[in-house]
């Protein structure tokens, strides 16, 4: 499969990206991911990135094509990929267009995870998260929870609360989703490309894409 995943933060994306992986070994990528990844490869648009990186500011667009375009072209793209949380903006769809066009890549589909804001804020407020950097496993207190002790069941780091996960950061960030990211919804839905799941269970969510992709 090759497909684009969108949603909200805390519609589920990386689970559902992470299931979907299992199923026809398509690649999970996310621009966090590739930037890494570049910065470990030490290589030159690698170095180029880090210097952004570590001063703090965003990386701009045009490397961050160059290397998705890098990335696109690796043997286990093969298989498929899917895109987890980018394109972000519209002139990054235009872009992303253009790229795809230039490898001769054709999108299967875009999935738009729709998930109630409540059931947003109920996930991201009780997720908790590794503090060692090498690990950060993710943990909820309802649902997956760390020790007794609050330590990683993983390396024994202590879990802690994101600050961006209190109900004050996440009402900030959906609203500035809103504002940058949803309008992306349109934008693939005049290329017909886009299909929407409700998304309350990720499993229930996966097997509906499987479905719309062999139709």
């Amino acid at each position: 499969m090759k497909i684009i995943l969108l949603g909200a933060p805390g519609a589920g994306k990386g689970t559902v990206a992470k299931l979907l992986t299992d199923y026809d070994g398509s690649v999970q990528i996310s621009t966090g991911d590739i930037l890494r990844a570049a910065v470990r490869a030490g290589s030159d648009l690698g170095k180029e990135a880090k210097g952004f990186m570590d001063r703090g500011d965003l990386v701009p667009d045009n490397l961050i094509m160059k290397i998705m375009e890098s990335r696109l072209q690796e043997p286990d793209c093969r298989k498929g990929f899917i895109l987890d949380g980018f394109p972000r903006t519209i002139p990054q769809a235009e872009e992303l267009k253009n790229l795809l066009s230039k490898l001769g890549i054709k999108l299967d589909m875009v999935v738009n995870l729709d998930v109630p804001r409540e059931i947003i804020l109920d996930r991201l407020t009780t997720r908790r998260t590794c503090s060692n950097p090498d690990c950060q496993e993710i943990y909820n207190i309802k649902t997956k929870p760390a020790s007794p002790d609050g330590k990683c069941l993983k390396c024994g780091s202590s879990v802690v609360q994101r600050d961006d996960e209190t109900e004050e950061a996440i009402t900030y960030r959906l609203e500035t989703y809103n504002k940058k990211t949803a309008p992306l919804a349109f934008y693939y839905e005049k290329e017909s490309l886009l299909k929407n799941f409700l998304s309350i269970s990720s499993t229930d969510t996966v097997e509906a894409v499987k479905k719309a992709l062999n139709r």
